[in-house]
């Protein structure tokens, strides 16, 4: 199968009515961490770099970024499983005034397909269900599966969604008293092949070493979590260019998880404790060795929805620039989910700040203005 098949690549919903605000957006226009233009306009939704004829436009200034993108996000979940479609539109609104403009479901229980109906909500990108161990996952979350019964789910999934699956690659085995991988490496190979045969690519919620040994072998096209990155692993991610989605502010509820687990599981609570006090550390070395990292808050389980930013604040903490956090939730976000970012005729979802993030991250966490497709909805 070929790589273009295999990473195929679907945009967000077209405008279905309304024209959009006539915008002229100026001060310092962010196309690219290093790359600023003074000064665009917005017309029909659209962005353009020449003026257009005719008509008042609306100015909003300061500086400008394409719409965050929250990489691992659950529109449609809570710590429950499934909730209410207004709850779930009032995660989606919540997510959107915090500038998260485009998410990638990382797993949900409902088809949430009418989210892409709705102009006023943001582009999402869809992957079905989880697909867990039987009784290896929050209950009421996943699809749960033995592990023969692995391709056929997976060949679901990839059907039912946007181009991505999700497994569960690790979870507690409580007889074991530890993380252990999901699925035998042998089936997870099996699944992975079988949604690249569908069309989709395949992630992973992957805690543990274990599991990301097995994913790696299988040729997973994504990894969330990873914290069990060892020195092994790093050079087969970078060879394989295979990107994470390190989920920092979930990552640091572990103290909390190990503390609840610790009386009657102590080796899957210090396994916890391990993975947290050198959570900084590893990503910080994935960075440095260049491994791809993508920005996800995972809200919508235990995480509250809207803190893209605090998200990006943990990368700085993790020893990535400003503007490489930036990236990781902006311009090479976009490319690698195929969504447009600032470029001639390209839809405007933007989100302005007073400051230059690139400078104070915490820019990104105070914004002026969050227009998409063409109207200024904050």
């Amino acid at each position: 199968m070929s790589s273009a098949r295999r990473r195929r690549r679907r945009r967000g919903p077209l405008k279905l009515n309304g024209m959009g605000e006539r915008l002229h957006i100026k001060g310092h226009i962010l196309t690219g961490p290093d790359e600023v233009l003074g000064q665009m306009w917005v017309d029909d939704g659209r962005i353009t770099f020449t003026k257009p004829a005719g008509g008042d436009f609306r100015t909003l200034e300061g500086w400008v970024l394409p719409g965050f993108v929250d990489a691992h996000c659950h529109i449609g979940l809570d710590h429950r499983g499934l909730v209410p479609d207004e709850v779930a539109e009032e995660q989606a609104l919540t997510d959107r005034n915090a500038g998260t403009l485009l998410a990638r479901d990382a797993g949900v229980v409902n088809d949430t397909r009418w989210v892409q109906h709705r102009e006023h909500l943001p582009r999402l990108i869809r992957a079905g269900r989880h697909i867990a161990r039987s009784r290896r996952y929050f209950r009421n979350f996943a699809v749960e599966v033995e592990p023969d019964e692995l391709v056929a789910a997976v060949r679901e999934q990839a059907r039912a969604g946007d181009g991505w699956v999700k497994l569960v690659g690790d979870w507690i085995e409580r007889t074991e008293g530890d993380l252990t991988p999901s699925f035998p490496a042998e089936a997870v190979k099996r699944a992975v092949a079988a949604a690249h045969e569908e069309g989709a690519r395949v992630t992973a919620h992957c805690f543990s070493e274990q599991s990301l040994d097995d994913m790696l072998d299988a040729d997973i096209d994504c990894i969330e979590h990873a914290t069990g990155m060892r020195h092994r692993h790093i050079d087969r991610f970078v060879e394989q260019d295979l990107p994470i989605v390190p989920t920092l502010i979930n990552i640091d509820t572990f103290d909390d998880i190990a503390g609840s687990a610790e009386a009657k599981y102590p080796t899957y609570a210090a396994h916890m404790r391990d993975m947290h006090r050198r959570r900084h550390d590893t990503i910080a070395k994935a960075y440095e060795a260049g491994v791809r990292i993508f920005a996800g808050t995972d809200a919508g389980s235990s995480i509250a929805h809207g803190r893209i930013a605090d998200e990006l604040a943990e990368l700085t903490r993790a020893s990535l620039p400003a503007a490489a956090a930036l990236d990781a939730a902006t311009w090479s976000a976009r490319r690698w989910l195929g969504a447009e970012a600032i470029s001639e005729g390209a839809s405007a979802d933007v989100v302005i700040c007073s400051g230059d993030p690139r400078a104070d991250i915490r820019h990104a966490g105070s914004l002026k203005h969050v227009v998409l497709r063409g109207n200024v909805v904050r």
